[in-house]
Order: structure tokens, then C-alpha cells, then sequence
């Protein structure tokens, strides 16, 4: 499960065993949980336990990091 950035409490990762699926993110904090495709548009898959306010600054962290993001994937995943 590789963590590919903590900030302000975010943790932003994907699973090891997702290769079959878009590229993606994961995303918790406290009891939040959430997953952002990255592919083919960046868009919400889900977020569970979020503020309106979380849910916002974990959008603007993935439109941030998500050419990091995408090259870890294809990197990890050699796609």
C-alpha cells in the first residue's frame, strides 16, 4: 500500500493490488475515507466522513499533485 504523500493529516496512497482499475487515490484521515480517479478526468469515486471543507482541500491537493500522482502509478504498476 503505497503512500505517496501525507499533508494536513491526508494520507494519499493507492493498494498494491489495483492494477485492473483507472488510476486512482485513496485518501484517509481520522475516520474519513475517500477515492479520487485521476483517470481518464480527475472525479470523485466516493468520500465517507468528510466535511464540505475536507472534502474541497483534498480536491485542490489532488489537482495539486495529480501528474505525481498519475507518473506513480504507471510507475508502480509499469503501465
Amino acid at each position: 500500500m503505497p503512500t505517496l504523500l501525507v499533508v494536513k493529516g491526508f494520507r494519499f496512497f493507492f493498494y498494491s493490488n489495483e492494477n485492473n482499475e483507472p488510476a486512482h487515490i485513496h485518501i484517509v484521515k481520522g475516520n474519513g475515507n475517500g477515492k479520487i480517479w485521476l483517470d481518464p478526468v480527475i472525479a470523485v469515486a466516493y468520500f465517507f466522513r468528510f466535511t464540505p471543507a475536507e472534502e474541497k482541500e483534498i480536491i485542490s491537493i489532488i489537482k495539486e499533485n495529480a501528474e505525481a500522482f498519475k507518473n506513480k502509478w504507471h510507475e508502480y504498476f509499469g503501465k
